[in-house]
């Protein structure tokens, strides 16, 4: 378990390195969420957990909310300050809200970083009752046959490797959703949350060679391998795009799970 943690860890930081390359190349959140998530809190006070370079952060202020960013990663936190977040550095399991109170808990593709005991917990005591904890993923799958390019450029240049991009699209929903349901689970175990709900917004990105490789430099499997074995990957996958046109479209869908402070 320790091995792991530090992985973990490592993996965690490992975004900072690629700060503006992720603000640029990471996809927003659909309004329609944003939206629900506007209307499911209480007021405009909002804390954003792992709030990266600020990409959901950003579209809450744009929407009339009142947003902190927590991150532990000051390159990351660094760059959301830039662009007009206010960010407090910190673990959020060990962030000290400092007696202040807030309306809505949001974690955009972050919540799988945090403490699974210690994070609702955390989550209860700063969130006012009536309060809504909401975390969001991106869920994707790639189109084939880039699929069957990315497995096959995994296992020639990092057969040991645990995780992989070129997953299904169902494969990918399958776990997500189940994660959803582990974390209203988590949350519900505390005893200070109950109402849970599952939302969901379909969508598509189209991408060219260069910016599918873009975007996959910021991907945490990435940060486990070598500069040679990036790089080849990196080739081996546009090479696939390439021979179908230079271009593919991404089916998406961005799931949420919604819980209330009783």
């Amino acid at each position: 378990m320790t091995i792991y943690k530090e992985a973990a860890e490592r993996l965690a930081l490992s975004f900072g390195a690629e700060a503006a390359r992720y603000d640029r190349t990471r996809p927003a959140y659909p309004q329609e969420l944003i939206d629900r998530l506007v209307a499911a809190s209480p007021g405009p006070r909002v804390v954003e957990v792992g709030c990266g370079t600020g990409v959901l952060s950003r579209q809450l202020r744009a929407a009339g909310m009142d947003v902190l960013g927590v991150e532990h990663d000051e390159r990351m936190a660094g760059f959301a300050r830039g662009t007009g977040v206010t960010v407090e550095v910190s673990k959020f399991e060990a962030w000290d809200p400092a007696g202040r109170e807030f309306d809505a808990v949001v974690a955009g593709q972050s919540w799988h970083w945090v403490d699974q005991e210690a994070g609702p917990a955390h989550a209860a005591q700063v969130l006012r009752p009536g309060g809504v904890f909401v975390a969001l993923w991106h869920v994707f799958g790639t189109p084939e046959p880039i699929a069957d390019a990315f497995v096959a450029a995994y296992e020639k240049v990092a057969p040991q490797l645990p995780h992989r991009i070129g997953h299904s699209y169902d494969e990918a929903s399958e776990s997500y959703r189940s994660g959803c349901v582990r974390t209203a689970e988590a949350f519900a175990a505390t005893g200070a949350f109950s109402h849970a709900e599952q939302w969901q917004a379909d969508w598509e990105r189209t991408f060219t060679t260069a910016g599918y490789l873009d975007l996959m430099r910021t991907m945490s499997p990435m940060a486990l391998l070598s500069t040679e074995q990036g790089t080849e990957l990196l080739d081996d996958v546009g090479g696939a795009i390439d021979a179908i046109g230079g271009e593919l479209t991404m089916r998406y869908s961005t799931l949420a799970v919604a819980i209330t402070r009783t």
